[in-house]
């Protein structure tokens, strides 16, 4: 039934009912008794023989017209090469069926003497009953027929050569016997839960989406309205429905936030987890790429994150490339597919990329494509956006030609549409405002080179991530109209980054871009609260500007300002509950609330800790079983994840994430 629903054909198939088509299988017994066997399949009527043993089993009347009058025996049929023959005395015997012709050959039991000259007969149970083929004397009684179904009729041959013939009828079926075989234990196993990973949910702990009211929190809106203090916050079918002291829902599920802040889920602006892959570096261009058909909603750092209150990530492809693929914005929402988890009606972004991991000519990366230097970089987009500009003019003509034609009641035979080039596609999407760029930057020189060529050829760097040296080009990037998003304090860890200062997110911020503060790894992302501190200590923002690099303003760069970002009625209720400050280095996430659901919940936390130790212990111990029972076993493998960063091949760079645990056991 349930493949037959999936597919969408149970109206034909799935079940014995009228009117569907005749599949159906005949068994010897219950289909799950361990000695039970199929004997036919039938496909839409039509019988295939499994295996056909045992379906002629039964007791039968047998008749032998011989000359000297009709000799009546029963036989007992116990499968196509066994049968027991009786009348007064067992007849000694060999039979066989192939399920159309029926093979009987007969004679009766050779006499032993006993002691005192008494005669006996030995007992026999035909061909395999008593495990031996027996012995038939050369005159014995031979019988051929056809089987009938429930009659079956021949002719045959007695030792003298008479012609004889026959007929069994079909008189009981065998009695069913009782399975006596010693029962096996089911076997222990673990949940299913979703993903099928530690810190999966069951169905169970499944989250919903409920109405929640958070009492008494110290509220940051990331809003004009700043810090509220002893407020309430009330959330409805996955929206934030109101702000505001001593409010009341019926119903609700009340989280006391008494002495403890609340704040808008954290939004990092450059991440790479959740990704199968992350670099296509194989050509300068790749804008046709997309990560969206690359997640792997399996990626524990997703729940990782969300114990760190982050709620949105933008998933960026990396930067191999001066244009790469695709991005994908997510929301983290635990246990959901690769379709869930998309960020639903937001802009669509692409990566871009400058430096030394686009000219990849370190001797580590192996160049072997253009560009390979810094000026190529520059040519590259050049060479790219002429292009893209004149297969946008293509389009344009063509569409042009077509509706006059249209108009006039015309033929359009003839007018052949340019080919589709889903690369160029992408690009003219940059030239009309329908995609958006967030570039990977590190230099000056290369960051005011782009800047000058988007301005020629007619497109704007909507962020430039990374950006170390912003703080050098902030006022030429807030005149081009770019975001920031960059790193506290990040430097010294390459050539490109030997000038980066870690008061480059307050100077961009004092000179008045938007700026945001980014993970680009996987363990940082769950601590961007604390990164975002450090902006009050080097460069002296207030806490409310601090909290605000990593909610609001990626909100803002990320065209999603209206939806998250900060707590207003209306927006998605995307909600951190924190046991401190969230710009404390003391604060924990207490609840992480996405779109109303709770995925994160300190205190489930530790009860899942608690399981997924009890379920190791249980698998240690079933594994030792084994062994001792004399299974094959392998030694330990610990479990190894690749962590992708901006210049990562997934097959050869990242950092091998392993399970302590696991290694402690290999």
């Amino acid at each position: 039934k349930t493949p037959a629903t999936t597919l969408g054909i149970y109206d034909k198939v799935g079940s014995l009912d009228a009117g569907k088509l005749a599949n159906f299988l005949v068994t010897t017994g219950p289909l799950f008794n361990e000695k039970t066997t199929i004997v036919y399949n039938y496909i839409q009527g039509m019988k295939y023989t499994v295996k056909d043993d045992g379906n002629i089993a039964g007791t039968y009347n047998l008749a032998i017209n011989t000359p000297a009058g009709t000799e009546n025996y029963t036989l007992e049929v116990k499968s196509t090469t066994s049968a027991s023959m009786y009348s007064k005395d067992t007849m000694n015997n060999r039979f066989s069926s192939d399920g159309i012709q029926v093979k009987l050959s007969y004679a009766p039991m050779p006499r032993r003497q006993r002691p005192g000259g008494d005669t006996t007969q030995r007992r026999g149970f035909g061909f395999g009953g008593g495990g031996q083929t027996p012995t038939l004397p050369a005159g014995a009684t031979r019988l051929s027929g056809i089987n009938n179904g429930n009659e079956w009729n021949g002719t045959g041959l007695d030792s003298l050569g008479n012609q004889l013939t026959w007929t069994a009828t079909f008189v009981k079926a065998p009695e069913v016997k009782i399975d006596t075989a010693r029962k096996k234990d089911a076997p222990v196993i673990g949940k299913v839960v979703y993903p099928f990973l530690p810190f999966g949910w069951d169905e169970a702990n499944q989250p919903k989406q409920e109405t929640i009211l958070i009492k008494n929190g110290t509220v940051w809106t990331s809003e004009k309205d700043g810090v509220l203090q002893n407020t309430d916050v009330l959330l409805k079918n996955g929206k934030i429905a109101a702000i505001g002291k001593n409010l009341s829902e019926p119903g609700a599920k009340v989280i006391d936030a008494t002495g403890k802040h609340v704040s808008p889920g954290i939004i990092d602006e450059h991440s790479h987890i959740a990704a199968a892959s992350i670099n296509e570096g194989a050509q300068a261009v790749t804008s046709e790429v997309r990560i969206g058909d690359n997640l792997n909603p399996d990626d524990i750092n997703i729940y990782r994150q969300l114990s760190g209150g982050v709620t949105t990530s933008h998933i960026l492809h990396g930067s191999a490339n001066p244009i790469g693929g695709q991005t994908q914005l997510i929301k983290l929402r635990w246990g959901a597919d690769d379709a869930d988890l998309k960020f639903k009606n937001s802009d669509g972004f692409i990566k871009f990329a400058l430096g030394e991991n686009v000219k990849r000519s370190a001797a580590t990366q192996g160049n072997t494509r253009y560009p390979d230097t810094r000026m190529g970089v520059d040519q590259v987009y050049v060479d790219a956006f002429t292009r893209a500009k004149d297969y946008k003019k293509q389009w344009l003509d063509y569409n042009t030609a077509k509706d006059k034609l249209l108009k006039e009641k015309k033929s359009l035979v003839g007018l052949d549409p340019p080919r589709r080039d889903l690369e160029l596609d992408a690009l003219v999407e940059i030239l009309d405002n329908k995609r958006f760029i967030t570039c990977h930057s590190y230099v000056q020189s290369e960051i005011t080179g782009l800047i000058e060529v988007a301005d020629k050829m007619g497109f704007k760097v909507n962020t430039f991530t990374h950006i170390l040296e912003g703080y050098k080009v902030a006022d030429k990037m807030l005149k081009h109209g770019s975001n920031a998003s960059t790193f506290s304090d990040w430097w010294a860890y390459k050539v490109e980054v030997e000038d980066a200062i870690p008061y480059n997110a307050a100077i961009m911020v004092r000179v008045g871009l938007n700026v945001a503060i980014n993970s680009d790894d996987a363990e940082m992302a769950r601590r961007l609260n604390q990164e975002a501190a450090k902006t009050m200590k080097y460069g002296g923002l207030s806490p409310e500007e601090a909290l605000s690099l990593v909610t609001i303003n990626p909100a803002k760069m990320l065209h999603v300002s209206d939806r998250v970002g900060s707590l207003k009625v209306g927006k998605d209720a995307d909600v951190v509950v924190w046991s401190d400050s969230p710009l404390s280095i003391y604060a924990k996430s207490l609840y992480t609330i996405v779109d109303g659901t709770v995925f994160f919940d300190r205190q489930k936390d530790e009860l899942m800790q608690k399981d997924i130790e009890s379920e190791r212990a249980r698998l240690v111990k079933k594994l030792n079983g084994e062994k001792r029972s004399g299974a094959p076993t392998i030694p330990a493998i610990p479990t190894f994840q690749v962590i992708l960063h901006c210049d990562d091949d997934a097959h050869t760079h990242g950092i091998l994430e392993v399970d302590e645990n696991e290694l402690d056991n290999n």
